[in-house]
């Protein structure tokens, strides 16, 4: 018999130090992401009861749980990334409660295996905290609670009581969302596999203990029938009815097998292969290497040496490959991808248990020796810690970025009239659209902010152009969109077209500027929406500038001048623009786009400096070729603008960058 050999209160520092490794080391560097952010300015401006109506088209059973968390934590950043600690420790002290109801003798097990599902790293999504705690980790947590109970109960002298709290916490589990709907099946695996006698024994008193909650089951099977084919659910259709074959229903098995059971763990390895000298992957290195030091004589110390589990090895497995399937079923049937470090790997949170039952099988059943095994467990949990850390600083880029977006917002566009349309192809970030971005952006420009129709909207070109919300980019098209229970009503000819490239600055675009033309490459969906473009509707000087909330104001660097001095041009400050630009360079500051020269180049033509604004046109035209596009537009510009004692000159700078007619 094996047994803890640390007190069990230890378990709970053990489980609040994983959870601190995995999750926890950057928390003030984290905020919001995705649907974060609607759901943070719909607590701040509408109230939590707003997310009961706001939810009724779909998934009408998680209003609830979105009313009570907002009701007890603001919408703020860094309370939601603790909030999501606090969520992931009770789960993994949950799972390792659950697991012992489960294995009452098998200690080992049940630590391992609550381990292995705290840090389980094929979940990324973790630090979008105000929408998966609320989506899926508060329901999972129930649903885990749940089977516990179960097993609870099936061990008590009177068991109706645990009976009952165990159908409660399904019912809270399996309604609010369908992303549990498959994992039901694990409760009659465990149930089988715990139960003794022959197979039509077990299979009898499984089905006896199983039928409440299979009628749960099935009713919330016909409640979603109901909503998918007759109700209001606007959520995912069914469609891998109609391209489901079994060769693909095969593949689609084998990859999730792989990748919830074994691939998540070692994944680190590949997404570190190009580049395993950066800080995040040294950082990510070091920190395996610290929590392997930990775990590998921490398992010595806490568990006993035997072989006792190896008895359950085969029928871990058994339990681990269906319960991965059974995980896949809901994201398979409505034919969504299970793609790592995706969003698309919130999917993963319903083969967890699977997938870590599965592995531990597999350790138990190929690794004999006692102390090998200890070690093995400690890299799987090293590794999950590693991988959980690294996702981490992937957010907390994420977050730095959307710092330099909103600030860089701020300095070019101060303030805006109200029912203004923001248009730009697609912002170089991962983890948010432009439903995302038309949050923040309200809670920027619109403070003050009651209920009534939506003040402000960013769309996406690459998007939206062709659908329903921007049928095309005719000037003067009413725009309608609908966000939860407010709408925005606006108009095409109430746009600003913004561009951000990926290495570069915010900037606005203005066809009076000749920016169709300087961005003619990029798509035409975008080029041509720079027709609309009305930067009049930016408030230059308003009585209370737009300031990010969360961020605090980066230190100014290039894209502070560059932003200002566009802000500066839109004025006709032209000598404001040039004295930004040299502040700029004096203070060692240089654009990576070279795009960035041209408003400089112009101002300074215009302000009478030709020869700056040439010597400006040949640096930048040497280190960017493709700039000269661009250049020539704006010299073209500066020719119809300038006295014509300039006439000549101008002509010949025109013709020395090969500028046609």
């Amino acid at each position: 018999m094996m047994n803890i050999r640390l007190p069990k209160r230890h378990i709970f520092i053990i489980f609040a130090l994983t959870t601190l490794l995995a999750y926890g080391l950057l928390v003030p560097f984290t905020g919001f992401y995705w649907d974060d952010w609607p759901f943070a300015w719909s607590a701040r401006f509408l109230g939590p009861a707003d997310f009961n109506p706001s939810f009724a088209p779909f998934r009408p059973f998680l209003g609830p749980i979105f009313y009570l968390t907002t009701t007890l934590v603001p919408p703020v950043p860094l309370y939601w990334q603790i909030f999501a600690l606090i969520i992931r420790f009770v789960l993994g002290i949950s799972a390792w409660w659950t697991f012992r109801q489960v294995w009452p003798n098998r200690p080992r097990l049940v630590l391992i295996a609550a381990l292995f599902m705290l840090v389980f790293p094929g979940y990324s999504q973790h630090w979008v905290a105000f929408t998966h705690i609320n989506q899926e980790l508060i329901p999972f947590l129930f649903y885990l609670l749940s089977f516990g109970y179960t097993f609870k109960a099936l061990r008590a002298e009177k068991p109706a009581a645990y009976t009952i709290i165990a159908l409660l916490l399904q019912l809270c589990g399996i309604f609010p969302t369908e992303y549990f709907f498959g994992i039901e099946g694990l409760r009659f695996l465990f149930l089988f596999l715990v139960l003794e006698g022959n197979f039509i024994r077990r299979l009898t008193k499984t089905f006896k203990i199983w039928w409440p909650y299979l009628l749960i089951w099935m009713l919330n099977a016909a409640w979603l029938i109901y909503y998918y084919k007759f109700g209001a659910y606007a959520s995912y259709t069914i469609a891998a009815t109609q391209s489901l074959t079994a060769l693909t229903f095969l593949q689609d098995s084998l990859d999730a097998i792989w990748k919830a059971g074994f691939y998540v763990w070692i994944q680190i390895f590949n997404l570190t292969f190009d580049s395993p000298t950066t800080p995040a992957s040294l950082l990510t290195f070091g920190l395996i290497l610290l929590s392997f030091a930990f775990f590998a004589p921490y398992l010595r110390r806490a568990i006993g040496e035997t072989s006792e589990e190896s008895s359950i090895a085969l029928p871990l497995i058994l339990v681990g490959i269906p319960g991965i399937l059974l995980g896949r079923l809901p994201s398979l049937a409505a034919g969504l991808p299970l793609t790592l470090q995706s969003s698309y790997d919130r999917f993963m949170i319903s083969m967890m248990i699977g997938g870590s039952l599965l592995l531990l099988g597999v350790i138990e059943l190929l690794v004999r020796n006692s102390r090998v095994k200890t070690c093995v467990f400690a890299i799987i949990i090293a590794l999950g810690i590693g991988q959980q850390f690294f996702n981490a600083n992937i957010f907390r880029r994420d977050w730095e970025d959307q710092r330099n977006i909103y600030w860089q917002m701020a300095w070019r566009m101060p303030a805006l009239q109200p029912n203004t349309i923001i248009l730009t192809h697609q912002m170089p970030i991962d983890y948010e659209t432009d439903a995302s971005f038309t949050a923040p952006i309200n809670w920027m420009y619109a403070p003050d902010y009651t209920r009534s129709n939506l003040p402000y909207l960013m769309l996406y070109t690459e998007k939206r152009v062709g659908g329903g919300t921007l049928p095309s980019l005719e000037p003067n098209l009413p725009i309608y969109f609908n966000y939860r229970t407010v709408s925005f009503y606006g108009n095409t000819s109430q746009t600003v077209v913004i561009y951000m490239p990926r290495s570069g600055c915010l900037r606005v675009l203005d066809p009076a500027q000749g920016d169709m033309e300087t961005y003619e490459r990029l798509p035409d969906t975008f080029t041509q929406a720079i027709l609309l473009s009305d930067p009049s509707l930016i408030i230059v000087n308003p009585e209370k500038a737009a300031t990010p909330m969360f961020f605090s104001e980066p230190k100014h660097e290039w894209c502070y001048y560059y932003t200002k001095a566009e802000l500066a041009w839109q004025t006709g400050d032209y000598q404001k623009v040039v004295s930004l630009g040299s502040e700029a360079v004096s203070l060692g500051y240089q654009p990576t786009d070279q795009n960035e020269w041209l408003i400089f180049i112009k101002a300074h033509a215009l302000t009478g400096d030709l020869q700056t604004a040439e010597s400006i046109s040949t640096t930048a035209l040497k280190k960017d070729a493709r700039l000269r596009r661009g250049m020539c537009s704006v010299w073209r510009q500066i020719q119809a603008q300038s006295p014509v004692k300039y006439k000549d000159e101008i002509e010949q700078t025109l013709l020395t960058f090969q500028c046609k007619p």
